[in-house]
């Protein structure tokens, strides 16, 4: 009996994520770089979607890859770009000490936000954590206590900060609707650039953060001047808030589900596909029917061009409100 080789006994998904491995290591594949999904892993090496996932997992795991809202799991940096980690204490030191004299002395709360930013972009607000945040730093979890009561008070600050990226011109454009759109479109970049963003609260409990006020300034005075009545106007306002932020609330959630099934959107629904059919040949939702056997190769939900689309219909609904108009079309038809 021919005694099995090392390679062979080694498990399929370790196969897997080493050969992944070897693509990313050799530049094959680079950062940013979608790495094949679970569905091509399973026809490329002939495993079980089980095991496909598991591959995938290995390599999140040792932050070789990441998943990324509406690009799927792609590489992430590599370790030649990723900052070292920081040296292990000594037997004699206990977590974290041994840090306090020299990386410690450097640490600012900027960089304490930064480090919370960073992990709520790559793993989501779910997996921040105070001790995660003080082992990217390379300190004593207890040293971010100094600087932030605790971890509600960090996601404020980051929050804060992430509105505070972006900004708007001096001379603002003319016309209220190309102001309200450039408002629209910059907080819909923020949401992209920071999913978790749009899961920090409902718009029933706004955030008192400085820097979110900062685009609604910009959309009030927008709307201001044309004879709104203030209920009228801050409805407006919100409207045109929850378009952008209740779309995003659905990019944090899309990385998730993918982490958690280790699917994307698109083989999600392909696994899916028996009980659509069903849904089809039950004869209950003949306009479902007719609509999707017309779409042909599909539907292919862009959120991106969902906004845009839902941006000019808001805004042509909301303009002969704005203009006034809608008071003097009553009037000339009697109504």
């Amino acid at each position: 009996m021919t005694k099995p080789t090392a390679a062979s006994a080694e498990p399929p998904y370790l196969r897997i994520a080493a050969a992944i491995r070897r693509r990313i290591a050799d530049g094959r594949l680079v950062a940013g770089d979608r790495v094949p999904s679970t569905r091509q892993i399973a026809r490329e090496w002939g495993v079980a979607l089980a095991t496909a996932t598991k591959a995938l997992t290995t390599l999140r795991l040792e932050g070789l890859v990441e998943t990324r809202p509406r690009a799927g799991t792609v590489v992430a940096r590599t370790p030649r770009q990723a900052a070292a980690p920081p040296a292990p204490p000594s037997p004699e030191q206990g977590p974290g000490q041994g840090q306090e004299a020299g990386q410690d002395q450097e640490l600012t709360l900027e960089r304490i936000v930064r480090a919370g930013m960073d992990i709520a972009d790559s793993e989501g607000l779910s997996a921040l954590s105070m001790r995660g945040v003080a082992a990217r730093l390379g300190v004593a979890a207890m040293s971010l206590y100094r600087y932030v009561t605790g971890k509600d008070d960090l996601v404020l600050l980051m929050a804060d900060a992430a509105y505070g990226e972006e900004s708007y011109p001096a001379d603002a454009p003319e016309g209220w609707r190309p102001r309200v759109e450039l408002g629209a479109r910059t907080l819909w970049s923020l949401y992209c650039k920071h999913p978790w963003l749009a899961q920090l609260g409902p718009i029933s409990r706004p955030l008192p953060l400085p820097n979110l006020m900062v685009h609604g300034e910009w959309v009030l005075s927008a709307l201001e001047g044309h004879g709104l009545d203030p209920i009228r106007l801050f409805d407006i306002h919100i409207l045109i808030y929850s378009h952008s932020h209740g779309l995003a609330v659905h990019l944090e959630r899309e990385a998730q589900a993918e982490a958690a099934t280790g699917q994307s959107d698109e083989e999600w629904i392909d696994s899916r596909a028996p009980a659509l059919r069903q849904l089809v040949e039950s004869g209950r939702f003949p306009a479902f029917t007719r609509i999707v056997g017309a779409l042909g190769d599909g539907y292919d939900l862009r959120l991106d061009a969902l906004f845009e689309f839902g941006l000019t219909a808001l805004l042509d609904g909301l303009t002969p409100i704005v203009e006034g108009r809608e008071t003097a079309d009553r009037k000339t038809t009697g109504l």
